[in-house]
């Protein structure tokens, strides 16, 4: 059994870190600090849920809905595993208390993005029971 947790303070140094490592395997440049993190997944009313797998890795989530369903969701806005523990069942680990924590929080699904040709992520959120869907429609933002 692979211990996981929410964050707690003495984690935000390493999960800093991993963000940083997740962005650069993704050719970008991350920004985040320990005091983003910390104002984001600490404190009475977090904007993100951080579950920790200590040194080994973590999954980080957010609120969704659908309101015309009366129906809470959440998203796995990032999952890092450390590249040396891959392999090690710790991406499965982090995904299942995922899942228990939105349960928990009274939601009714997790959903999970990833790029098209990370295959291996493909087939494993497949083999735990996950469906896969499509985006319908474009989408938009804006930016200050």
């Amino acid at each position: 059994m692979i211990p996981i947790q929410p964050i707690t303070e003495s984690d935000l140094p390493d999960v800093v870190a991993m963000i940083h490592a997740l962005a650069a395997h993704h050719g970008d440049v991350a920004t985040v600090t320990p005091e983003d993190l910390r104002r984001d997944a600490l404190g009475p009313h977090p904007w993100l849920h951080v579950l920790v797998a200590k040194g080994s890795g973590y999954c980080a989530l957010h609120g969704q809905a659908q309101l015309h369903f009366g129906v809470r969701g959440m998203e796995v806005h990032h999952l890092y595993v450390h590249p040396a523990q891959r392999g090690a069942d710790i991406g499965r680990a982090l995904m299942h208390a995922a899942q228990a924590y939105a349960q928990g929080l009274g939601c009714r699904y997790l959903t999970v993005g990833t790029h098209v040709d990370n295959t291996a992520a493909q087939a494993m959120y497949r083999a735990i029971g996950f469906d896969r869907l499509d985006r319908e429609g474009p989408r938009f933002r804006v930016k200050w």
